[in-house]
């Protein structure tokens, strides 16, 4: 073990990965956060962060200096990169923004430091995309001048529970040193779980999600096989889960920046080592089509009850309940069947606000107590304030129309009572 060193910290990025990160690491070591946008960097400085990654109270407890310039980053001797790593239109990995963040570091990188990634990748990115950037902008060879070291992001958008101080976080480095170097740095405020090497901790991260993936993706399939046998998917899921060893999953939209993204780097690397990933792919072209079917079944429900061109009220835009994220969320897609089908479309979501509703789906977000009759409600994101509203709410918003409630979180009101058609998932 060697012996604990004198870091100054350096995060890139401060979104819901380096925020919580850097709030954190501050406790125990002086931390700069380096951000380009010059309103979050004003927004952060003022104690507030508008995405509630942290709140505001831990913001302004914490010892963070923020700053827009990366020269400042020449301060710092242990720098984290905590990045978005989205996918393109085309379903690859897109590594702009990583790339980017390894020409930053590099072009202020001073020699004896330890560089972390945190972004998810392919098992080999690190090391073999992102070294060589940082070396040829700095001019230190890694090794020899400067240490690289990987820490997959763990961070559940919204999960109060399992925040980064109560879970493990993998840890790896290029050598036993980097690797102490590593587990020291995030055993100050959490358990670590050192892996042998990079490209086994940058595997881990990527499988993480793709499990999900699959096990949402098989329990969506069973939804459309159920609903043709009139079955309730919760219903079959229940009685199946008083076996010990039965997990428990929920068929749903998947959306949002890791789940339905992360598959997709494994399987871009995967093939370009000659292999076709059939399960994988599989699980992710039954996800995607949750979309299309949710609102297939919704204009066939509104078709038996004599409606066309119907006035349809989607609940929830965010890809998530009870986050403010609305990236990559599926209710863009649904958005975009129901206008196809001719559908005039509103939507309410209390976590955002009208311009970013209408920036990111095209559609008004009003309160829902402004929302008018509608012939169907889709309840996309089960945001604790839709849980909270009375039946009576619901019913005289949809006389005698159609529910869509995707993940069940209204299967116990009585819809059939006043002529509501009722579906889910």
């Amino acid at each position: 073990m060697t012996k604990e060193k004198n870091w100054k910290i350096g995060i890139v990025g401060l979104g819901y990965v380096g925020l919580p990160l850097a709030v954190h690491l501050s406790r125990h070591y002086p931390v700069l956060g380096y951000v380009r946008n010059a309103k979050r960097k004003h927004d952060l400085e003022n104690g507030h962060d508008p995405n509630a990654d942290v709140t505001d109270e831990e913001l302004r407890n914490s010892k963070i200096d923020f700053t827009s310039d990366p020269a400042q980053l020449k301060q710092c001797n242990f720098i984290i990169v905590a990045v978005p790593t989205p996918i393109t239109d085309e379903l690859r990995p897109d590594l702009t923004a990583v790339k980017e963040a390894s020409r930053t570091v590099g072009e202020n990188l001073q020699s004896g430091s330890v560089v972390v990634f945190e972004s998810t990748v392919y098992p080999g990115v690190t090391e073999d995309i992102c070294q060589p950037i940082i070396e040829s902008a700095s001019g230190l060879r890694c090794g020899r001048d400067w240490k690289i070291g990987y820490s997959p992001e763990r961070v559940n958008p919204g999960d109060k529970e399992h925040t980064i101080d109560k879970i493990y976080k993998v840890v790896s480095g290029m050598d036993v040193e980097t690797l102490d170097d590593v587990a020291q740095v995030y055993g100050s405020f959490t358990k670590v779980h050192r892996a042998p090497n990079i490209k086994t901790a940058e595997a881990a991260k990527v499988i993480e999600n793709i499990q999900r993936d699959l096990n949402i993706a098989l329990v969506n399939e069973l939804s459309i096989i159920f609903d043709r046998l009139g079955l309730r998917t919760k219903e079959v899921v229940e009685a199946a889960g008083t076996k010990w060893n039965f997990h428990k999953y929920r068929p749903g939209l998947v959306g949002g920046h890791c789940i339905g993204v992360d598959p997709y780097y494994l399987t871009f690397r995967a093939q370009e080592l000659g292999y076709d990933p059939k399960v994988i792919l599989a699980g992710r072209a039954i996800n995607n089509q949750m979309p299309e079917l949710v609102v297939e079944r919704t204009m066939k429900a509104l078709v038996a009850k004599g409606v066309v061109n119907p006035n349809v009220c989607v609940m929830g835009m965010t890809f998530k309940e009870n986050v403010k994220d609305p990236r990559n969320s599926k209710a863009k897609e649904v958005i975009n069947a129901l206008q196809k089908n001719n559908a005039q479309v509103v939507a309410t979501d209390p976590m955002i606000d009208d311009e970013k509703a209408r920036e990111e789906f095209g559609v008004a977000n009003v309160a829902f107590e402004e929302v008018g009759k509608c012939d169907a409600l889709m309840i996309l994101v089960p945001h604790r304030q839709f849980l909270e509203l009375s039946s009576d709410e619901f019913f005289k918003r949809v006389p005698g129309g159609v529910v869509f409630d995707v993940t069940g979180c209204r299967d116990t009101v009585d819809w059939a009572k006043q002529g509501i058609t009722y579906l889910t998932l």
